[in-house]
Protein backbone atom coordinates (compact mmCIF):
# COMPACT_ATOMS: atom_id res chain seq x y z
CA UNK A 1 0.00 0.00 0.00
CA UNK A 2 1.23 3.69 -0.84
CA UNK A 3 1.69 6.61 1.67
CA UNK A 4 -2.21 7.91 0.22
CA UNK A 5 -3.74 4.81 0.73
CA UNK A 6 -2.48 4.58 4.21
CA UNK A 7 -3.03 8.03 4.90
CA UNK A 8 -6.24 7.62 4.41
CA UNK A 9 -6.83 4.68 6.40
CA UNK A 10 -5.07 6.36 9.21
CA UNK A 11 -7.19 9.80 9.00
CA UNK A 12 -9.93 7.38 8.80
CA UNK A 13 -9.04 5.55 11.95
CA UNK A 14 -8.48 8.88 13.81
CA UNK A 15 -11.28 10.20 13.00
CA UNK A 16 -13.62 7.38 13.76
CA UNK A 17 -12.12 6.91 17.32
CA UNK A 18 -12.60 10.71 17.54
CA UNK A 19 -16.32 10.95 16.71
CA UNK A 20 -17.47 8.44 19.34
CA UNK A 21 -16.69 10.44 21.94
CA UNK A 22 -18.21 13.82 21.05
CA UNK A 23 -21.47 11.95 19.47
CA UNK A 24 -21.47 11.13 23.47
CA UNK A 25 -20.87 14.80 25.10
CA UNK A 26 -22.61 17.07 22.30
CA UNK A 27 -26.06 15.86 23.94
CA UNK A 28 -25.54 14.18 27.37
CA UNK A 29 -24.38 17.95 28.15
CA UNK A 30 -28.21 18.47 27.89
CA UNK A 31 -29.25 15.77 29.48
CA UNK A 32 -27.40 16.33 32.60
CA UNK A 33 -28.53 20.46 32.52
CA UNK A 34 -32.10 18.30 32.46
CA UNK A 35 -31.31 16.25 35.45
CA UNK A 36 -29.46 18.44 36.94
CA UNK A 37 -32.78 21.21 36.97
CA UNK A 38 -35.19 18.17 37.58
CA UNK A 39 -33.56 17.80 41.13
CA UNK A 40 -33.49 21.54 41.99
CA UNK A 41 -37.38 21.52 40.64
CA UNK A 42 -38.18 18.44 42.96
CA UNK A 43 -35.49 17.81 45.50
CA UNK A 44 -36.19 14.29 44.71
CA UNK A 45 -32.85 12.24 44.88
CA UNK A 46 -33.42 9.81 41.70
CA UNK A 47 -32.56 12.98 39.23
CA UNK A 48 -29.24 13.35 41.44
CA UNK A 49 -28.26 10.00 41.10
CA UNK A 50 -28.66 10.23 37.30
CA UNK A 51 -26.64 13.15 37.16
CA UNK A 52 -24.00 11.74 39.44
CA UNK A 53 -23.76 8.80 37.50
CA UNK A 54 -23.94 10.40 33.96
CA UNK A 55 -21.72 13.07 34.50
CA UNK A 56 -19.10 10.62 35.19
CA UNK A 57 -19.36 9.08 31.55
CA UNK A 58 -19.24 12.89 30.17
CA UNK A 59 -15.86 13.49 31.82
CA UNK A 60 -14.36 10.13 30.36
CA UNK A 61 -15.56 10.39 26.97
CA UNK A 62 -14.82 14.49 27.04
CA UNK A 63 -11.35 13.65 27.73
CA UNK A 64 -11.09 10.92 25.07
CA UNK A 65 -12.65 13.47 22.48
CA UNK A 66 -10.30 16.08 23.68
CA UNK A 67 -6.84 13.38 23.21
CA UNK A 68 -7.68 12.25 20.12
CA UNK A 69 -8.96 15.65 18.53
CA UNK A 70 -5.48 16.91 19.05
CA UNK A 71 -4.18 13.33 17.54
CA UNK A 72 -6.33 13.76 14.48
CA UNK A 73 -5.78 17.97 13.82
CA UNK A 74 -2.03 16.90 13.85
CA UNK A 75 -2.78 15.07 11.05
CA UNK A 76 -3.50 18.29 8.59
CA UNK A 77 0.46 18.81 8.97
CA UNK A 78 1.90 15.78 8.57
CA UNK A 79 -0.15 13.68 6.34
CA UNK A 80 -1.60 16.70 4.62
CA UNK A 81 -0.10 19.76 4.21
CA UNK A 82 -1.72 20.56 1.01
CA UNK A 83 -5.05 21.04 2.57
CA UNK A 84 -3.98 23.58 4.73
CA UNK A 85 -1.69 25.38 1.89
CA UNK A 86 -4.60 25.09 -0.01
CA UNK A 87 -7.89 26.11 2.09
CA UNK A 88 -5.95 26.97 5.48
CA UNK A 89 -7.63 31.03 4.98
CA UNK A 90 -10.99 29.46 5.22
CA UNK A 91 -10.37 26.60 7.52
CA UNK A 92 -7.75 27.66 9.89
CA UNK A 93 -10.09 30.61 11.51
CA UNK A 94 -13.00 28.20 11.36
CA UNK A 95 -10.70 26.04 13.88
CA UNK A 96 -9.85 29.29 15.98
CA UNK A 97 -13.33 30.12 16.04
CA UNK A 98 -14.25 26.49 17.77
CA UNK A 99 -11.33 26.73 20.30
CA UNK A 100 -12.18 30.85 21.19
CA UNK A 101 -15.71 30.12 21.36
CA UNK A 102 -16.64 26.28 22.71
CA UNK A 103 -13.30 24.80 24.22
CA UNK A 104 -12.55 27.64 25.74
CA UNK A 105 -15.85 28.00 27.62
CA UNK A 106 -15.84 24.27 28.05
CA UNK A 107 -12.28 24.01 29.87
CA UNK A 108 -13.54 27.18 32.59
CA UNK A 109 -16.92 25.49 33.95
CA UNK A 110 -16.12 22.25 33.56
CA UNK A 111 -14.30 21.87 36.87
CA UNK A 112 -17.16 23.37 38.35
CA UNK A 113 -19.97 21.13 36.33
CA UNK A 114 -17.44 18.16 37.52
CA UNK A 115 -16.90 18.77 41.27
CA UNK A 116 -19.04 22.25 42.44
CA UNK A 117 -22.20 20.33 43.47
CA UNK A 118 -21.66 20.47 47.13
CA UNK A 119 -18.94 23.64 46.49
CA UNK A 120 -21.23 26.31 44.86
CA UNK A 121 -24.62 27.57 45.28
CA UNK A 122 -26.88 25.25 43.41
CA UNK A 123 -27.92 28.12 40.71
CA UNK A 124 -24.04 28.82 39.77
CA UNK A 125 -23.93 24.53 39.54
CA UNK A 126 -26.90 24.78 37.26
CA UNK A 127 -25.46 27.71 35.06
CA UNK A 128 -21.48 25.95 34.85
CA UNK A 129 -24.17 22.92 33.12
CA UNK A 130 -25.70 24.75 31.16
CA UNK A 131 -22.86 26.64 29.76
CA UNK A 132 -20.62 23.57 29.07
CA UNK A 133 -23.21 21.85 27.17
CA UNK A 134 -23.74 25.11 24.76
CA UNK A 135 -19.95 24.90 24.53
CA UNK A 136 -19.91 21.51 23.20
CA UNK A 137 -23.03 22.13 21.35
CA UNK A 138 -21.04 25.54 19.52
CA UNK A 139 -18.18 23.33 19.14
CA UNK A 140 -19.88 21.13 17.01
CA UNK A 141 -21.51 24.10 14.94
CA UNK A 142 -17.64 24.90 13.53
CA UNK A 143 -16.38 21.64 13.00
CA UNK A 144 -19.49 20.81 11.11
CA UNK A 145 -19.11 24.73 9.39
CA UNK A 146 -15.98 23.52 8.18
CA UNK A 147 -16.97 19.69 7.09
CA UNK A 148 -20.22 21.43 5.68
CA UNK A 149 -17.96 23.93 3.34
CA UNK A 150 -15.56 21.10 2.41
CA UNK A 151 -18.77 19.46 0.69
CA UNK A 152 -20.57 22.10 -0.41
CA UNK A 153 -17.96 25.53 -0.40
CA UNK A 154 -19.02 28.96 -1.45
CA UNK A 155 -18.12 32.55 0.12
CA UNK A 156 -14.49 31.95 -1.47
CA UNK A 157 -11.82 32.49 -4.79
CA UNK A 158 -9.53 31.33 -6.07
CA UNK A 159 -5.83 32.88 -6.79
CA UNK A 160 -2.82 31.22 -7.95
CA UNK A 161 -4.55 27.67 -6.77
CA UNK A 162 -4.88 29.26 -2.91
CA UNK A 163 -8.70 30.05 -1.62
CA UNK A 164 -9.21 32.92 0.11
CA UNK A 165 -12.29 34.07 1.76
CA UNK A 166 -14.67 36.73 0.45
CA UNK A 167 -17.69 36.02 2.18
CA UNK A 168 -17.64 34.51 5.55
CA UNK A 169 -22.05 34.84 6.23
CA UNK A 170 -21.48 32.43 2.77
CA UNK A 171 -19.12 29.98 4.24
CA UNK A 172 -20.40 29.64 7.51
CA UNK A 173 -24.09 29.34 6.38
CA UNK A 174 -23.06 26.81 3.28
CA UNK A 175 -25.92 25.34 1.53
CA UNK A 176 -25.78 21.77 3.49
CA UNK A 177 -25.03 23.13 6.78
CA UNK A 178 -28.65 23.06 8.41
CA UNK A 179 -29.07 19.99 7.21
CA UNK A 180 -25.57 18.44 8.32
CA UNK A 181 -25.67 20.22 11.45
CA UNK A 182 -29.60 18.86 12.53
CA UNK A 183 -28.70 15.48 11.27
CA UNK A 184 -25.59 15.47 13.45
CA UNK A 185 -27.57 17.06 16.59
CA UNK A 186 -30.12 14.12 16.09
CA UNK A 187 -27.19 11.28 15.93
CA UNK A 188 -25.67 12.33 19.21
CA UNK A 189 -29.27 12.70 20.75
CA UNK A 190 -30.34 9.35 20.07
CA UNK A 191 -26.79 8.05 20.69
CA UNK A 192 -27.55 9.04 24.04
CA UNK A 193 -30.89 7.78 24.56
CA UNK A 194 -30.15 4.10 23.70
CA UNK A 195 -26.43 4.47 25.70
CA UNK A 196 -29.23 5.38 29.02
CA UNK A 197 -31.32 2.92 28.70
CA UNK A 198 -28.96 0.89 27.85
CA UNK A 199 -26.86 0.90 31.02
CA UNK A 200 -30.20 1.31 32.60
CA UNK A 201 -31.16 -2.09 31.57
CA UNK A 202 -28.22 -3.63 31.54
CA UNK A 203 -27.85 -2.48 35.78
CA UNK A 204 -31.86 -3.83 35.96
CA UNK A 205 -30.46 -7.12 34.26
CA UNK A 206 -27.45 -7.75 37.22
CA UNK A 207 -30.26 -6.82 39.86
CA UNK A 208 -30.67 -3.66 40.37
CA UNK A 209 -33.75 -2.30 41.39
CA UNK A 210 -33.26 1.40 42.68
CA UNK A 211 -36.36 4.26 41.28
CA UNK A 212 -33.21 5.92 39.65
CA UNK A 213 -32.26 3.10 37.51
CA UNK A 214 -36.20 2.92 35.97
CA UNK A 215 -36.11 7.13 35.96
CA UNK A 216 -33.02 6.22 33.41
CA UNK A 217 -34.82 3.82 31.94
CA UNK A 218 -38.11 5.42 31.27
CA UNK A 219 -35.87 8.69 30.22
CA UNK A 220 -34.09 7.31 27.75
CA UNK A 221 -36.56 5.00 25.78
CA UNK A 222 -39.01 7.70 25.64
CA UNK A 223 -36.47 10.35 24.49
CA UNK A 224 -35.36 8.15 21.80
CA UNK A 225 -38.62 7.26 20.82
CA UNK A 226 -39.51 11.03 20.07
CA UNK A 227 -35.80 11.58 18.42
CA UNK A 228 -36.20 8.73 15.53
CA UNK A 229 -39.49 10.15 13.79
CA UNK A 230 -37.39 13.45 13.16
CA UNK A 231 -34.04 12.12 12.32
CA UNK A 232 -36.23 10.18 9.67
CA UNK A 233 -37.39 13.62 8.56
CA UNK A 234 -33.97 15.63 8.81
CA UNK A 235 -32.51 12.08 7.20
CA UNK A 236 -34.86 12.99 4.02
CA UNK A 237 -34.24 16.62 4.08
CA UNK A 238 -30.58 16.29 4.21
CA UNK A 239 -30.95 13.48 1.27
CA UNK A 240 -32.55 16.53 -0.76
CA UNK A 241 -30.18 18.63 -0.06
CA UNK A 242 -27.47 15.81 -0.95
CA UNK A 243 -29.22 15.03 -4.24
CA UNK A 244 -28.94 18.82 -5.29
CA UNK A 245 -25.34 19.46 -4.39
CA UNK A 246 -23.84 15.76 -4.53
CA UNK A 247 -25.73 13.38 -6.94
CA UNK A 248 -22.64 11.53 -7.36
CA UNK A 249 -23.25 10.39 -3.25
CA UNK A 250 -26.45 9.76 -3.94
CA UNK A 251 -25.94 7.72 -6.97
CA UNK A 252 -23.36 5.53 -4.98
CA UNK A 253 -25.84 5.08 -1.98
CA UNK A 254 -28.93 3.74 -4.36
CA UNK A 255 -26.24 1.64 -6.21
CA UNK A 256 -27.95 3.31 -9.49
CA UNK A 257 -25.68 3.58 -13.00
CA UNK A 258 -27.69 4.66 -15.33
CA UNK A 259 -29.61 8.00 -14.75
CA UNK A 260 -33.78 7.96 -15.13
CA UNK A 261 -36.94 7.45 -13.81
CA UNK A 262 -39.01 5.06 -11.96
CA UNK A 263 -35.86 3.42 -10.61
CA UNK A 264 -35.78 0.90 -7.47
CA UNK A 265 -34.79 1.19 -4.11
CA UNK A 266 -32.51 -1.75 -3.44
CA UNK A 267 -32.58 -3.15 -0.08
CA UNK A 268 -30.29 -5.41 -0.84
CA UNK A 269 -27.34 -6.28 -3.63
CA UNK A 270 -23.86 -6.48 -4.46
CA UNK A 271 -22.06 -3.54 -6.32
CA UNK A 272 -20.07 -4.43 -9.17
CA UNK A 273 -17.59 -1.52 -9.65
CA UNK A 274 -15.60 -3.25 -12.65
CA UNK A 275 -18.71 -4.30 -14.30
CA UNK A 276 -20.35 -1.50 -13.61
CA UNK A 277 -23.56 -3.31 -12.75
CA UNK A 278 -25.23 -4.67 -9.48
CA UNK A 279 -25.99 -8.63 -8.87
CA UNK A 280 -27.92 -10.56 -6.36
CA UNK A 281 -30.59 -7.49 -6.39
CA UNK A 282 -33.65 -6.88 -3.87
CA UNK A 283 -35.60 -4.10 -4.86
CA UNK A 284 -38.71 -1.84 -4.28
CA UNK A 285 -40.03 -0.60 -7.73
CA UNK A 286 -40.03 2.98 -7.85
CA UNK A 287 -38.51 3.39 -4.70
CA UNK A 288 -35.70 5.49 -4.92
CA UNK A 289 -37.07 7.82 -7.18
CA UNK A 290 -40.17 8.30 -4.69
CA UNK A 291 -37.88 8.41 -1.57
CA UNK A 292 -35.97 10.94 -3.75
CA UNK A 293 -37.83 13.06 -5.48
CA UNK A 294 -41.68 11.99 -3.61
CA UNK A 295 -42.40 10.93 -7.42
CA UNK A 296 -42.54 7.63 -8.65
CA UNK A 297 -41.53 9.24 -11.82
CA UNK A 298 -38.67 10.87 -10.46
CA UNK A 299 -35.50 11.20 -12.04
CA UNK A 300 -32.56 9.94 -9.98
CA UNK A 301 -28.72 10.25 -10.84
CA UNK A 302 -26.71 7.89 -12.65
CA UNK A 303 -23.08 6.56 -11.34
CA UNK A 304 -22.21 6.01 -15.43
CA UNK A 305 -23.07 10.25 -15.99
CA UNK A 306 -19.67 10.88 -13.88
CA UNK A 307 -17.10 8.79 -15.56
CA UNK A 308 -14.53 11.17 -18.00
CA UNK A 309 -14.55 10.31 -21.31
CA UNK A 310 -10.76 9.30 -20.55
CA UNK A 311 -12.15 6.79 -18.26
CA UNK A 312 -11.48 8.78 -15.42
CA UNK A 313 -14.09 7.88 -12.38
CA UNK A 314 -15.31 11.05 -11.14
CA UNK A 315 -17.53 9.39 -8.96
CA UNK A 316 -16.75 7.66 -4.94
CA UNK A 317 -16.49 4.47 -4.24
CA UNK A 318 -19.30 2.45 -4.75
CA UNK A 319 -19.61 -0.36 -2.31
CA UNK A 320 -18.80 1.42 0.74
CA UNK A 321 -21.09 4.30 0.41
CA UNK A 322 -24.05 1.81 -0.70
CA UNK A 323 -23.33 -0.47 2.48
CA UNK A 324 -22.63 1.76 4.95
CA UNK A 325 -26.09 3.70 3.81
CA UNK A 326 -27.82 0.50 4.61
CA UNK A 327 -26.18 -0.07 8.09
CA UNK A 328 -27.34 3.56 9.00
CA UNK A 329 -30.83 3.15 7.83
CA UNK A 330 -31.14 -0.26 9.15
CA UNK A 331 -29.69 0.80 12.70
CA UNK A 332 -31.95 3.51 12.55
CA UNK A 333 -35.04 1.14 11.88
CA UNK A 334 -34.15 -1.10 14.95
CA UNK A 335 -34.06 1.99 17.14
CA UNK A 336 -37.47 3.02 15.99
CA UNK A 337 -38.84 -0.17 16.54
CA UNK A 338 -37.01 -1.07 19.84
CA UNK A 339 -37.72 2.62 21.23
CA UNK A 340 -41.36 2.47 20.39
CA UNK A 341 -42.08 -0.29 21.71
CA UNK A 342 -40.33 0.09 24.89
CA UNK A 343 -42.55 3.10 25.40
CA UNK A 344 -45.65 1.58 24.76
CA UNK A 345 -44.78 -1.32 27.25
CA UNK A 346 -44.04 1.37 29.71
CA UNK A 347 -47.22 3.35 29.20
CA UNK A 348 -48.99 -0.25 29.59
CA UNK A 349 -47.41 -1.97 31.89
CA UNK A 350 -44.64 0.64 33.75
CA UNK A 351 -40.90 0.67 33.73
CA UNK A 352 -40.76 -2.36 36.15
CA UNK A 353 -42.41 -4.40 34.24
CA UNK A 354 -40.05 -4.68 31.18
CA UNK A 355 -39.79 -8.57 30.17
CA UNK A 356 -36.07 -9.92 30.34
CA UNK A 357 -35.88 -10.37 26.42
CA UNK A 358 -36.89 -6.87 26.19
CA UNK A 359 -34.36 -5.74 28.94
CA UNK A 360 -31.81 -8.21 26.96
CA UNK A 361 -32.16 -6.02 23.17
CA UNK A 362 -31.53 -2.99 25.01
CA UNK A 363 -28.30 -3.80 26.55
CA UNK A 364 -27.28 -4.94 23.10
CA UNK A 365 -28.24 -1.52 21.50
CA UNK A 366 -26.10 0.59 24.13
CA UNK A 367 -23.87 1.50 21.59
CA UNK A 368 -25.94 0.81 18.72
CA UNK A 369 -25.97 4.96 18.34
CA UNK A 370 -22.09 4.75 17.57
CA UNK A 371 -22.96 1.88 15.09
CA UNK A 372 -25.01 4.90 12.77
CA UNK A 373 -22.70 7.72 13.40
CA UNK A 374 -19.72 5.84 11.76
CA UNK A 375 -21.89 4.60 9.15
CA UNK A 376 -23.34 8.12 8.28
CA UNK A 377 -19.90 9.52 8.72
CA UNK A 378 -18.14 6.84 6.00
CA UNK A 379 -21.17 7.62 3.65
CA UNK A 380 -20.39 11.05 3.76
CA UNK A 381 -16.72 11.47 3.62
CA UNK A 382 -16.02 8.75 1.23
CA UNK A 383 -19.35 9.65 -1.00
CA UNK A 384 -17.17 12.95 -1.39
CA UNK A 385 -14.43 11.43 -3.14
CA UNK A 386 -12.23 12.07 -5.25
CA UNK A 387 -12.52 15.74 -3.75
CA UNK A 388 -11.38 16.51 -0.40
CA UNK A 389 -12.82 20.33 -0.79
CA UNK A 390 -15.63 19.72 -3.52
CA UNK A 391 -14.36 21.34 -7.01
CA UNK A 392 -11.35 22.72 -5.39
CA UNK A 393 -9.00 20.36 -4.14
CA UNK A 394 -8.66 16.48 -4.88
CA UNK A 395 -7.95 14.12 -1.68
CA UNK A 396 -4.60 13.12 -3.52
CA UNK A 397 -3.37 16.48 -4.45
CA UNK A 398 -3.49 16.80 -0.31
CA UNK A 399 -1.25 14.31 0.81
CA UNK A 400 1.95 14.80 1.94
CA UNK A 401 5.29 13.29 0.88
CA UNK A 402 5.96 11.15 3.98
CA UNK A 403 7.56 7.49 3.16
CA UNK A 404 5.03 4.46 3.48
CA UNK A 405 6.27 3.03 6.41
CA UNK A 406 6.64 5.03 8.51
CA UNK A 407 2.77 5.82 8.00
CA UNK A 408 2.23 2.26 8.82
CA UNK A 409 4.48 2.50 11.88
CA UNK A 410 2.07 5.15 12.92
CA UNK A 411 -0.96 3.98 12.26
CA UNK A 412 -0.04 0.34 13.31
CA UNK A 413 0.57 2.03 17.06
CA UNK A 414 -2.68 4.28 16.71
CA UNK A 415 -4.82 1.26 16.11
CA UNK A 416 -3.31 -0.50 19.08
CA UNK A 417 -3.54 2.37 21.31
CA UNK A 418 -7.42 2.60 20.19
CA UNK A 419 -8.00 -0.42 20.81
CA UNK A 420 -7.17 -0.51 24.48
CA UNK A 421 -8.76 2.89 25.13
CA UNK A 422 -11.71 1.68 23.76
CA UNK A 423 -11.77 -1.48 25.84
CA UNK A 424 -11.27 0.51 28.96
CA UNK A 425 -13.41 3.27 28.15
CA UNK A 426 -16.57 0.74 27.62
CA UNK A 427 -14.87 -1.42 30.78
CA UNK A 428 -14.60 1.37 33.30
CA UNK A 429 -18.43 2.94 32.25
CA UNK A 430 -19.51 -1.28 32.72
CA UNK A 431 -18.10 -0.98 36.23
CA UNK A 432 -19.21 2.20 37.46
CA UNK A 433 -22.66 0.76 35.95
CA UNK A 434 -22.42 -2.40 38.63
CA UNK A 435 -20.84 -0.12 41.47
CA UNK A 436 -24.21 1.74 40.90
CA UNK A 437 -26.22 -1.42 40.89
CA UNK A 438 -24.81 -2.60 44.49
CA UNK A 439 -25.85 1.20 45.87
CA UNK A 440 -22.15 1.61 45.89
CA UNK A 441 -21.11 4.99 45.28
CA UNK A 442 -17.22 6.95 46.14
CA UNK A 443 -17.49 8.07 50.19
CA UNK A 444 -18.35 12.56 48.68
CA UNK A 445 -21.56 10.61 47.77
CA UNK A 446 -22.20 8.72 50.05
CA UNK A 447 -24.27 11.39 51.75
CA UNK A 448 -27.03 12.25 49.01
CA UNK A 449 -28.52 15.55 50.95
CA UNK A 450 -29.99 17.99 48.71
CA UNK A 451 -27.44 20.24 47.60
CA UNK A 452 -29.69 23.24 47.48
CA UNK A 453 -29.45 23.02 51.31
CA UNK A 454 -25.91 21.65 51.86
CA UNK A 455 -23.67 24.71 52.42
CA UNK A 456 -20.52 24.57 50.96
CA UNK A 457 -17.73 22.74 51.89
Amino acid sequence: MDTFLLSRIQFAANISFHILFPTITIALGWVLLFFRYRFARTGDGKWMDAYMFWVKVFALSFALGVVSGITMSFQFGTNWPGFMETVGNVAGPLLAYEVMTAFFLEAVFLGIMLFGARRVPPWLHILATFLVAFGTTMSAFWILVLNSWMHTPQGYELRDGIVHATDWFAIVFNPSLPYRLGHMLLASGLTVAFLIAGIAAFRRLIGDRQEATLTQLRFGLILGAMLIPLQILMGDMHGLNTLEHQPAKVAAMEGNWDTGPNVSLLLFAIPDEAARTNHAEIAIPNGASLILTHSAGGMVPGLNDFVAEDGTVLHPPVAPVFWGFRVMVGTGMAMLALSWLGTALIWRRGAEALPRPFLMAATAMAFSGWLATLAGWYVTEIGRQPWLVTGVLTTKAAVGDIAAPMVMATLMTYLAVYLALMIAYIGVILHLARRAAEGKRPVREEVRDDPITVPAE
